[in-house]
């Protein structure tokens, strides 16, 4: 992390090969004073004041600012400004998302009694024949028309609350692994004891209409879930979708646990058995989650750690730990002979020293060992370190090849890769006993994570899920069994929609972590890339706080809020808008608290002055609903105002039409937000009146002849918006403006209008334009303007709303050219003008973003790329100022199969990405010769003008000529007229250009303290989960693979087994 490592980098230029010089040999720049030779301050100056006043007055005219400004000016004394409790604030949040969760949890609950209820009541029956809806073969038909085998007729209607995803509301469906057969006994007596759950299913979700997904997942391998729904193979008629090997699963139905791997590498275990240890050890990966540890050490006749810098200590099993191992398992190859009792001792010894440290998982230790088989006895080994408590778990995996779990005496054989998933899912079992017989139904929470069933237009939704174990209450043995697990899914969207935004200001927003420090909820978390295909980003679950609010370099906020505290903290934060391309400097004030019943904290950050101010009005209920109906008004589509979702009777209301029910008394039990809706009826009644303005503008043939304005929009801090066409709809040139496709542009679940968040912060009264970087290079381009209302005239003013217009970008530069013909000769001969061609003019923006050029190819590009030489003067002199920035969350391009240097960055990474496997498909393999999207750390720039230079002048020597320039603010806007001499030719100077640069964390294989060394070794703080259930004294210790029990009367009883399991792999 920046600022957190002080130790060397180097950075990569993304979109060149050659070094990016901030200092540049071969010009120089002089600061000259006053006006230049051949470009008169004056004339400039006039050329700014004539399109500054004539671009303001359409601005203002067809805005209706001033009207608007004056009906909110008319009310300032009937309204009362309240400075926002920010403390309360989090609480009352914390307190709706706990209810939510809660119910939630109990949906869950229902489900575990109901499925224990129903294991009680069944009698295994191995002859046991029952057709069952599999959820592949429904609707499926052989070549006759007759329904396949567990097919059947399964009525499937799309359903608005899934997304118009055609379900079944009545009926579950059972998923079956393809490599298990879906008539197994134990999978069919499963399947019929379990078909208890669909009432409980059912009855879930007419109590709580907000549920999405319920399921179970069988211990045996099956996945029941509701409602039905088809689900589709891939194009290999293969579904991968193993409901044991996801998080959810292994959370609730082990405890965190420490794990060293050891994989014999001597020379026996070369070809298959070797790749199938691979695979092996890649499948306990995938069974190890974000709460716990682990090492990789492969061992003949030395010890080898395959990530030599961790030596001695666990790393988290998270995403990048994982795959940064799996990367080392190619590298692995067999030669000498095994000795496995000095990998054991280092194990142990790992184990041990680990745990004192008070690092890890502090619960469960395990240690995994992938052979070929032993041929010696180790009671030296266990006697010193495991016995008598045998705390230390040791499984064994036979790879005609071994794998073994010990201390619960476990082992199984694998024969080929097909036996792999099957085997390793197998020491679950074993990892979970302590946990059923102290039968404690631990509710466990995981991170988020992406739903692709579930797509909307936004792309897959990001999910959290809640799950209890399931286990037999019959009168077993002591070994405990484990019946399966139930889950219920809960989109993110639900918690957004708890959140008061109108009470976070403009810039404000909530985000909420996990007990690892991992964004649950958070504005700034982008998990998907490629826009259009909406693919899901490696890590994308596993962004850690510290990655978004990265101004934080000591972690404060982090570590408070991982540590479930309740408190405040300020700091002053870089926020990026409009895809990454523009920033905006304020201070923040956080306030956070935990969630109760949950490993979760949330967090709500409020700017300092106008953000942190709300003010209230009031009026008639009668006028307010009149004004609110009226058909250019919409309320922000994300926003609640009335919880529509939770009684199905509602659903079909709109906002407006829920809030006429609420208000008039005639649905008194529809749960509403009586705050927010009095100040929405204040906004209705005084933003009424630019209707009738508008409207008299559109009607009026003198005005706007050539329809140059195309549309006029308003919105308010409640997330009201009016909106008047001055064209007809066919023919705006952006169409997608104030649409959901143009996701900056509306109120969002999580902001504001990009339109709004500039022009508050602008002076007030001065207007703000730019080009959407969406539209910038299409033919039919337009530029957005917009301005502030203030409701008084001090910092501690809300800022009440936003008006603003959309105009053709031809139109905006005809109006500019028209200002750069004027001059003050007497006889109308001009000595300069922007159509001589020894001068080239240009308007750019506050970020230096180019709205008008004599090239129109230029538009909308940095000024830095266009005039490299003035844009670097400009930021000697102070005009400009160059903002670093970070980006943790970036993408590079990296060819498969090649080493770090062949990655080049992809765009600035500030597109959504997801990858669109269904939520039931994981990544298995990498794709070699391929380019790979893969995370990385980026540092790129952004540039904002210096509000307090009005005016500029300079000259820059160029290879023996000097090129003079002025830079001239545009009155009451955000922009800046550029006037460059073009005689001379500085093209040799270098362009300043916004592409970002790549962070890169050198691993030294001879430097165990390098800075990347440093990053896997470094662990942040966390808060370990409080349910720990490591071992139970009353367990078997010795149930032996899948089918033999053996009892454990002393060490030596437990130490054969390496011996039996080599016997039955030779």
């Amino acid at each position: 992390m920046q600022g957190k490592w002080m130790m060397l980098f180097f950075l990569h230029m993304c979109s060149s090969s050659l070094p990016l010089l901030w200092i540049c040999v071969g010009w120089n720049v002089e600061e000259v004073t006053g006006s230049q030779q051949g470009i008169p301050l004056s004339v400039v100056k006039l050329w700014a004041s004539a399109f500054g006043g004539e671009i303001k007055s359409i601005s203002a005219k067809y805005s209706g600012s001033p009207l608007l400004q004056k009906k909110y000016k008319e009310l300032e004394k009937s309204v009362r400004v309240e400075e926002i409790d920010g403390v309360k604030l989090v609480k009352n949040l914390a307190i709706k998302m706990e209810e939510m969760f809660r119910k939630k949890a109990e949906a869950t609950r229902r489900l575990v009694e109901a499925a224990e209820e129903a294991h009680h009541q069944h009698e295994e029956n191995p002859d046991l024949q029952y057709e069952y809806f599999n959820a592949v073969l429904i609707n499926e038909v052989d070549e006759e028309g007759n329904n396949v085998e567990l097919g059947g007729e399964f009525i499937l209607e799309p359903n608005d609350h899934f997304n118009n995803l055609s379900v079944n509301l009545s009926l579950s469906v059972v998923q079956v692994p393809t490599n298990m057969y879906n008539k197994d006994p134990d999978i069919v007596n499963g399947v019929y004891w379990s078909e208890a759950l669909n009432k409980v299913f059912v009855d879930n979700f007419k109590r709580d209409p907000t549920l999405i997904w319920q399921y179970f997942g069988s211990a045996k391998g099956f996945f029941r879930q509701y409602p039905g729904v088809k689900w589709h193979p891939d194009e290999h008629g293969v579904i991968g979708f193993d409901c044991r090997n996801r998080k959810w699963y292994i959370q609730a139905a082990t405890s965190p646990k420490d794990v060293v791997i050891l994989v014999d590498v001597s020379g026996s275990m070369k070809g298959l058995r070797l790749t199938i240890a691979r695979q092996t050890v890649s499948s306990i990966l995938d069974t190890l989650g974000d709460d716990d540890f682990f090492n990789i050490i492969a061992y003949n006749q030395e010890i080898h750690y395959v990530e030599p810098c961790l030596n001695g200590t666990l790393v988290r099993a998270d995403r990048t730990n994982k795959d940064h191992f799996r990367e080392h398992l190619d590298k692995l190859f067999a030669k000498g002979i095994g000795l496995l009792g000095d990998a054991l001792t280092e194990a142990f010894t790992i184990l041990n020293n680990f745990n004192q440290t008070g690092h890890g998982s502090i619960c469960s230790q395990a240690i995994m060992l992938v052979t070929d088989g032993a041929t010696e006895m180790y009671d030296d080994v266990f006697e010193r370190y495991n016995w008598p408590e045998r705390k230390v778990r040791f499984h064994l995996l036979i790879t005609t090849v071994c794998v073994f779990f010990f201390t619960a005496g476990y082992f199984s054989q694998i024969s080929t890769l097909a036996d792999v998933q099957e085997n390793v899912m197998r020491y679950l079992h074993v990892m979970s006993r302590p946990k059923v017989i102290d039968h404690e139904h631990d509710t466990v929470w995981t991170e988020a994570y992406v739903d692709s069933a579930l797509k909307d237009k936004a792309g897959p939704s990001l999910t959290t899920t809640v799950a209890m174990p399931v286990f037999s209450t019959k009168n077993e043995t002591n070994q405990g069994i484990l019946l399966g697990v139930v889950g219920t899914d809960i989109p993110l969207h639900e918690l957004t929609k708890l959140i008061p935004k109108h009470m976070l200001g403009i810039h404000g927003y909530a985000f909420a972590i996990t007990n690892n420090g991992y964004i649950l909820l958070h504005p700034d978390l982008r998990p998907l890339y490629q826009e259009g295909q909406k693919r899901r980003k490696p890590n994308y679950s596993s962004v850690d706080l510290s990655e978004v609010e990265w101004e934080d370099k000591d972690d404060i906020l982090r570590n408070a809020m991982v540590n479930r505290r309740t408190g405040t903290f300020s700091m002053e934060v870089k926020k990026t808008v409009d895809r990454g391309r523009r920033v905006l400097i304020m201070h923040n004030d956080y306030y956070y608290t935990d969630i109760k019943g949950t490993p979760f904290s949330v967090g709500v950050a409020l700017s300092r002055g106008h953000g942190k101010y709300f003010f209230r009005g009031n009026v008639s209920v009668e006028a307010g609903l009149r004004d609110l109906e009226q058909p250019d008004v919409a309320l922000a589509d994300e926003w609640t105002y009335c919880n529509t979702e939770e009684q199905h009777e509602h659903r079909h209301l709109t906002q407006i039409q829920a809030i006429k029910l609420f208000m008039t008394g005639r649905r008194p039990h529809l749960k509403c937000d009586r705050e927010l809706i009095q100040e929405v009826l204040f906004d209705a009644v005084v933003t009424a009146p630019l209707e009738a303005y508008w409207t008299g503008l559109a009607l009026n043939k003198s005005e706007n002849s050539d329809k140059g304005v195309e549309i006029a929009f308003l919105g308010t801090r409640t997330g009201l918006s009016r909106t008047n066409l001055f064209v007809p709809a066919d023919h705006l040139s952006n169409k997608d403006f104030l649409t959901a496709e143009d996701k900056e542009g509306v109120f969002n679940a999580d902001h504001f209008p990009l339109w709004y968040k500039r022009a508050a912060e602008q002076v007030p009264g001065t207007f703000i334009y730019s080009i959407p970087f969406s539209t910038a290079l299409e033919n039919k381009s337009v530029v957005l303007a917009s301005t502030a209302i203030q409701l008084l005239d001090d910092r501690k003013s809300p800022i009440v709303a936003a008006v603003g217009i959309q105009m053709k970008l031809e139109f905006f530069q005809r109006k500019f050219w028209t200002a750069c013909r004027q001059c003050t000769a007497l006889d109308g001969k001009c000595i300069i003008s922007c159509d001589n061609d020894d001068i080239n003019c240009y308007l750019i923006d506050n970020n230096g973003f180019i709205l008008v050029s004599e090239e129109h190819s230029q538009t909308g590009l940095f000024f830095g790329e266009v005039e490299g030489a003035v844009m670097s003067k400009l930021l000697q002199m102070g005009s400009f100022r160059r903002i670093t920035l970070y980006d943790y969350q970036a993408l590079c391009r990296e060819y498969a199969g090649t080493s770090d240097s062949a990655r080049t960055l992809s765009d600035v990474s500030f597109l959504l990405e997801f990858n669109l496997y269904s939520w039931w498909n994981i990544d298995l393999t990498r794709p070699r010769g391929k380019t790979m999207m893969v995370p990385c750390d980026t540092e790129y720039p952004a540039f904002v003008s210096e509000r307090t230079i009005k005016e500029t002048t300079g000259s820059i020597d160029c290879d023996g000529c000097s090129r003079s320039f002025v830079i001239q603010q545009i009155p009451s806007s955000n922009l800046f007229m550029v006037v460059v001499d073009s005689k001379c030719d500085c093209s040799s100077a270098p362009p300043v250009t916004m592409d970002p640069i790549e962070i890169m964390y050198i691993l030294s294989t001879s430097n165990t303290n390098s800075l990347k060394c440093d990053r896997l070794k470094f662990q942040k703080d966390r808060k370990k989960p409080e349910s720990c259930h490591p071992f139970h004294p009353e367990e078997n210790a010795m149930e032996c693979g899948s089918g033999t029990r053996l009892t454990v009367s002393s060490p030596l009883t437990a130490l054969l087994l390496p011996l039996l399991a080599a016997a039955i792999c030779r």
